[in-house]
């Protein structure tokens, strides 16, 4: 995670810390460089809190990131997980432009819990960056995630998936939300694993390239092994 920990939004379930951020720290990159070298990642998966007090929202961080590892690891693949940047197209395209191997920016939700889930996010602004992004690299697999049992109908969790298919998306996680704690949103329901191979057969037979869906699946979860379903994917449907 870059840009700090300390996050400007005030989400219902997440336990990053929330304030005022600390100035942006252009050493940053590097010092993700070195530790994917040492660690001699073969896939990173680079995410951020969000900045709203910065104009890009931090993009410029995630373009020198993506680059500062190329350069030290080339063999390295980079999936990044983006924040909405606030809607700024100039921001997703100072990503696009460092060409990540795969764009991930989450729902998270259905829309209709945005208001206690996402506060200070846009259910359209979220789909809007996934367009973008795909617009701008066709051949760049695109990625998003939802967290099931925070009081959402299977409909409305069908209704995403089908928006996100509408919008190009390739790759959808889907997992059980966990209660960080009690002063954040509580859990609902906790969902049977046969519900998500259900969703998981739904979303394949979508058009998704490759679905997760379990109750540990989190964003990074086989990161890697999705990306190279989603390979096979393309190179099958091209012949």
């Amino acid at each position: 995670m870059i840009l700090g920990n300390v996050c400007t939004r005030r989400c219902g379930f997440c336990a990053v810390q929330k304030g005022a951020p600390l100035e942006v720290d252009y050493d940053e990159p590097r010092r993700v460089a070195e530790a994917c070298q040492a660690l001699g990642l073969r896939y990173a998966v680079i995410t951020s809190v969000n900045r709203d007090d910065r104009k890009d929202g931090g993009a410029e961080l995630f373009a020198l990131t993506i680059q500062a590892i190329r350069q030290r690891l080339p063999q390295c693949r980079v999936e990044v997980l983006i924040p909405d940047f606030q809607g700024s197209h100039a921001a997703v395209e100072c990503v696009i432009d460092a060409r990540p191997d795969v764009l991930n920016h989450n729902t998270e939700t259905v829309p209709r819990l945005y208001r206690q889930v996402r506060l200070g996010a846009r259910y359209e602004r979220s789909l809007d960056v996934l367009r973008h992004a795909k617009r701008l690299l066709p051949t760049m697999p695109t990625k998003s995630g939802l967290m099931l049992g925070l009081g959402e109908t299977k409909e409305e969790v069908l209704q995403v998936m089908k928006d996100l298919r509408a919008h190009d998306v390739d790759i959808l996680t889907l997992g059980q939300y966990l209660r960080p704690s009690l002063k954040h949103l509580p859990i609902i329901r906790y969902v049977p694993q046969v519900e998500f191979d259900e969703l998981r057969q739904l979303g394949t037979e979508m058009g998704f390239a490759h679905v997760e869906a379990g109750p540990l699946v989190r964003s990074s979860y086989h990161a890697g092994e999705s990306l190279r379903e989603v390979v096979s994917h393309q190179r099958a449907t091209r012949m």
